[in-house]
């Protein structure tokens, strides 16, 4: 038999999910995806069951060049923030310019991803703080949910978070990886987890077992596409269909039916955004 035989990869719509799942997090406007291939993106999405796709635009020139990507397709609602990663080239005027956005673009839903990350760029953890508060100082302003990005760096994160006066407010940590420590810290503050596919890898045990302790009630879903894409895709570019396999595996860890997982993190992610389900999303039996 050829060593270079082609993997076959299932696809989602094969897992047979009804048609009310979120992915609460995703990159549809960077590089990694043509503009011509959104129609099939989300054509797939909604085959596996995915009704409704948060983008992230990473910044106030990102959301100029690209919203109208989306101009056709209700479905998607946007976020907004500057990454952590990009806060030494943050100006005034882009502090204004996200300001400006968020009074008057009702598909915004979210200010986020906002955070710390000291993995790729630790020289600049003064510089990132002060962009964090800043951007928290926004959100507290205009009552907008956060959605939050933090990477060797949750005791920082969670210290300004405290300092802001964030406990008990709408936050959302994104791309949960932690432990069940680090889980009892985000879920004590009443902020509400988003899991992505890594949950799916074998040797990911920790997050695995902080997963099994996440009440359902404060579960949501994502892909972080085009990153990170869950097994059987693993290596692969990841896309809103994927977070299907997310869900199963989910529902396995909690020892629930994965439609059950799929429509309560679904719920969840509608009444954190604000969103109104579609009109002909099926109701629950």
């Amino acid at each position: 038999m050829s060593r270079n035989k082609k993997r076959e990869r299932p696809d989602p719509a094969g897992l047979g999910l009804p048609a009310v799942g979120v992915d609460s997090h995703a990159h549809l406007d960077i590089e990694d995806f043509a503009p011509q291939e959104v129609p099939e993106i989300l054509a797939r999405a909604r085959a596996a069951g995915v009704v409704q796709i948060g983008n992230v635009f990473m910044g106030p020139d990102a959301l100029a060049a690209h919203q109208a990507l989306f101009d056709r397709y209700p479905e998607v609602f946007f976020l907004l923030g500057v990454h952590p990663c990009d806060a030494p080239g943050l100006s005034a005027a882009d502090m204004a310019a996200m300001e400006e956005a968020f009074g008057g673009e009702p598909r915004l839903k979210a200010l986020g991803e906002i955070g710390l990350d000291y993995y790729w760029d630790a020289t600049t953890r003064s510089i990132q703080i002060g962009v964090f508060r800043d951007q928290l100082a926004l959100a507290r302003e205009r009552s907008l949910p956060v959605v939050i990005h933090s990477r060797s760096a949750d005791a920082d994160t969670l210290a300004v978070l405290d300092d802001m006066g964030f406990r008990g407010r709408p936050l959302l940590w994104h791309c949960f990886s932690g432990g069940p420590d680090l889980l009892e810290a985000v879920l004590g503050r009443g902020f509400f987890v988003s899991v992505p596919g890594p949950v799916t890898y074998a040797k990911n045990t920790a997050m695995v077992e902080a997963v099994r302790h996440l009440p359902l009630s404060r579960l949501l879903l994502e892909t972080d596409s085009p990153y990170l894409a869950p097994e059987p895709w693993r290596g692969k570019r990841n896309e809103p269909a994927f977070s299907a396999f997310t869900a199963v595996k989910v529902a396995e860890i909690m020892q629930l039916p994965p439609d059950v997982v799929w429509r309560t993190a679904g719920d969840n992610a509608r009444r954190f955004f604000g969103l109104e389900p579609p009109a002909d999303m099926p109701v629950a039996s």
